[in-house]
């Protein structure tokens, strides 16, 4: 069948073969070990993270020659105030970073990059993301999701040599995966590439496609038809942004992130060479995820940045702001703010260091460390910029313009808490976060015992896969019962004189881990085929995994700063502070384990959604215009103007 015959409509899947194409497209083996996933297992791995890992001294020169230049940059050329205002990071900041090398920071110096390690493009967009977040989120979609990395991992020796000098200096990427009826489901991508000759041709609509309205070039992920000689399936493509058929629609508009050059993209017939297929077809959305193992770490950088931010203005402006006769810092109800703030902010830069660290090793498996990184981050940073504005009190509610109007310095707080709400989305919401954290945290049980709960197993593959779980945990329950968490000098060497004990801290990470294993245990045991409903429940179980590695991290660092002499001292009061705050999350969350309204909401939900409630929204007038939910998105040849506006 021709290209110009194929009809193109959204496939109708069940819930079970979404379930499928997502298992399909995840990593299936565990080749290195993971600190996270043994944490979720009830083995807490110290050795995996500590001593904390270094960079090579010639990363270091590199990365610290880079930021001294990016520093100066931000502050000479970068006006956040005029971003917000207009809209639009000017080109000409475009340009300069561009010429400073930052749309190539991660991109190997062979074509032309800087080759910075993950750790210091990590610290290069905190830094340029405290200038403006948008300019951060224009850094990280372009090389962290953009074409720099899925080329880097999975594209052919041409394909680097064709794409990647030109993402390095000249060219903006963007990645285009998500349509207007499509989020986190990819299994009913509409989006087509029917094969004709040696090209593919490319119809369907994306949606929220972030550097998309800038971008030169494309990664765009479509749906291959199964034929004769293709294996079909989602595939990922690099498509040049000026092709015959590209239209940007619309330039999106959000409550944050005012800079953000995110659209509407139409593709048309258009004809994409077989050359710019990235991988085999079918392996679109393994390529997706694996590039977002690494790739998610941006957002926990930005995060780190607002939360150096966010202690910086309330230390300022808590020493100077004067009620009842004293400092509004050493009143408790802010000082406790204030506390929250600064040990978050330690934590998260330690989460976001290790993880990165790691990274650049390649000795660990970190997709699970990165994926809690970016969950904790996001949830965590606009926790944090919720309390500045609330220190601020009124001045924090009011604009950074408004306040300059009336001769008043001009901080952004409320434009903070607007810009960082976002990352609870990015990059997989905080809901689908704790999906995806939960399937891999149970994946050693699935994969001894996954059969026994499988319908459409036979009796055999039960047999054999009870045989299988009752060897595995002959082994591993008796393992949760005792460990060095209960042996009172476990951990020494994280109490050094002088010091808070952090040793203690460390020890009662290894006890609760082997009692959140314990409780996972349980759950599957209760609910066995049932448990991946219970999403109540998983997301608690990831939350206290998040804040036992958070806890982790910090004494981590903080013994490794100390060492190093490097504010030891200092580092140990913040690590013992925030112990002692996720201390108090953690049992909270074991708590609601159990005690919850789990089962009262879904009952709840079905009386709204059934209209059983509908009296309670009398009384109102709904604000919101005439139109559909969710926008037509009909392949087609386009009815609008092209809004494409490529930087000179």
């Amino acid at each position: 069948m021709s290209a110009a015959t194929t009809p193109s409509s959204r496939p109708t899947v069940t819930e079970r073969e979404a379930r499928q194409v997502a298992e399909a497209a995840r990593e299936q083996d565990w080749r290195k070990p993971s600190f996270a996933k043994e944490l979720f297992l009830g083995r807490f791995r110290l050795d995996l993270i500590h001593p904390h890992p270094l960079p090579a001294d010639d990363d270091v020169q590199r990365g610290e020659e880079f930021l001294a230049k990016l520093r100066d940059f931000c502050e000479t050329k970068i006006d956040g105030s005029v971003i917000e205002r207009d809209a639009r990071i000017p080109d000409q900041v475009i340009t300069g970073l561009k010429e400073l090398g930052a749309f190539g920071m991660k991109i190997d110096t062979k074509y032309g990059g800087l080759g910075l390690t993950q750790v210091y493009y990590n610290k290069a967009l905190a830094l340029v993301g405290s200038a403006n977040p948008a300019i951060g989120a224009l850094l990280s979609a372009h090389q962290s999701i953009g074409v720099p990395q899925p080329l880097k991992m999975f594209g052919t020796q041409e394909q680097k040599d064709t794409f990647l000098p030109r993402c390095a200096r000249t060219d903006i990427s963007a990645f285009l995966l998500t349509e207007p009826d499509v989020g986190s489901d990819p299994a009913r991508l509409a989006t087509t590439a029917v094969p004709d000759g040696d090209d593919y041709v490319l119809d369907g609509v994306k949606l929220w496609t972030t550097n998309g309205v800038v971008a030169d070039l494309l990664v765009v992920m479509a749906r291959v038809p199964k034929s004769e000689g293709h294996k079909g399936g989602i595939t990922a493509f690099v498509v040049e942004a000026a092709s015959e058929g590209v239209t940007v629609e619309n330039r999106n508009a959000f409550m944050g992130l005012r800079g953000l050059e995110n659209g509407v993209t139409r593709f048309h017939r258009v004809r994409v060479p077989a050359a710019n297929r990235i991988g085999p077809e079918g392996a679109g959305l393994k390529i997706a995820l694996t590039t977002l193992n690494t790739g998610r770490l941006s957002l926990p950088a930005m995060c780190v940045g607002a939360g150096k931010w966010c202690l910086k203005i309330a230390r300022e402006w808590s020493a100077v702001r004067e009620q009842w006769g004293k400092p509004v810092a050493l009143h408790e109800a802010v000082g406790s703010k204030i506390s929250f703030i600064a040990a978050t902010t330690f934590a998260l830069e330690a989460v976001l260091d290790l993880s990165s660290q790691m990274a650049d090793e390649d000795r660990n498996d970190i997709r699970i460390e990165a994926a809690l990184a970016k969950l904790y981050g996001s949830e965590m940073a606009c926790l944090m910029a919720d309390e500045l504005v609330q220190i601020r009190g009124g001045r924090g509610f009011e604009t950074a313009a408004s306040l300059e109007a009336r001769g008043e310095r001009a901080v952004p707080a409320e434009q903070i808490l607007r810009d960082l709400r976002i990352n609870r989305i990015f990059e997989g919401s905080t809901e689908i976060m704790h999906l995806l954290i939960a399937r891999e945290a149970v994946d050693a049980h699935l994969s001894v015992a996954g059969d026994l709960i499988d319908p459409d197993k036979t009796l055999a593959d039960k047999a054999k896969a009870g045989a299988q779980a009752g060897a595995f945990y002959a082994k591993w329950l008796p393992k949760l019962v005792a460990g060095p968490g209960q042996l009172p000098r476990s951990y020494a060497d994280f109490h050094p004189s002088g010091h808070p004990d952090l040793a203690a801290h460390l020890r009662y990470v290894e006890r609760t881990a082997r009692k959140l294993a314990r409780s996972t245990f349980y759950a599957m045991s209760r609910w066995q085929g049932r448990m991946e409903t219970k999403q109540g429940f998983l997301g608690r179980i990831v939350d206290i995994g998040a804040e036992l590695f958070a806890m982790s991290a910090a004494c981590v660092r903080a013994e490794h700063l100390r060492a190093t002499g490097d504010h030891g001292r200092e580092a140990y009061q913040l690590a013992d502070a925030f112990c002692r705050q996720s201390r108090i999350r953690v049992e909270e969350l074991f708590g609601r384990l159990w005690t919850n309204t789990d089962d009262l909401d879904r009952k709840v939900v079905k009386g709204v959604l059934g209209g059983a409630y509908e009296w309670l929204e009398e009384g109102i007038v709904d604000p919101s215009g005439d139109g559909p939910w969710i926008a037509d998105a009909t392949p087609g040849a386009s009815q609008r103007e092209n809004v494409h506006r490529p930087i000179p």
